[in-house]
């Protein structure tokens, strides 16, 4: 695991949010500060090989720098990246770098958590392994996630203020390419980076 920035102490429990940030959101932020109240810090990852995509956009370094002008306003949110981008490989990325006892709680919306639990990773008990390492915090998007009835006890739902279900990296881009406005889908703090990056990169 690579730090680009890291807040200072061991958190007993750790909020990771691995995603592509494509650019990083109002809802990305909003996730991660609603996770604060569960966890002494929020851990942004963005690796550097994706399971389901292909790096497409802004490049990587872009990325980072978006996530650190995003992020600066926070002390306990800190950004890394690892070499794989599945769950389970974040996962074990983070404990050698917080330790064995930390609670990894993987941060998502509700549109993730139901690719992620029916993922097919081989084998049919894989992904309930995958339980016994981090649990779910899962955001609501448009409707209420029910995870499976086996999983409950390790996937949990996570409250937000505000209904950002039609906030997406997705919409950004799209309404960047039909010139309709976007400013307000992104923190203000990496608009203009943001205008930069993909008006070069559409």
């Amino acid at each position: 695991m690579e730090f680009f920035r890291r807040a200072p102490g061991r958190p007993a429990a750790l909020g990771v949010f691995a995603g592509t940030f494509n650019p990083p959101t109002r809802a990305h932020l909003a996730l991660a500060s609603a996770a604060l109240s569960i966890a002494g810090e929020v851990l942004f990852v963005l690796p550097r090989v994706f399971p389901h995509k292909q790096y497409e956009g802004a490049a990587f370094v872009d990325r980072v720098r978006m996530l650190e002008l995003a992020t600066a306003h926070e002390p306990r949110f800190s950004i890394a990246s690892t070499g794989g981008g599945l769950f389970i490989d974040v996962a074990r990325a983070c404990r050698e770098a917080y330790g064995p006892d930390v609670r990894l709680l993987f941060l998502c919306g509700t549109d993730a958590a139901e690719r992620i639990v029916k993922w097919d990773y081989g084998r049919p008990d894989a992904f309930s392994k995958q339980l016994e390492e981090f649990e779910l915090l899962v955001a609501d998007r448009k409707e209420n996630y029910l995870p499976p009835a086996e999983y409950r006890a390790r996937i949990h739902p996570l409250r937000l203020d505000e209904d950002f279900s039609a906030v997406s990296a997705t919409e950004v881009r799209e309404r960047i390419k039909r010139n309709e406005p976007w400013h307000h889908l992104v923190p203000e703090s990496i608009t203009g980076f943001v205008e930069l990056s993909y008006r070069a990169n559409p």
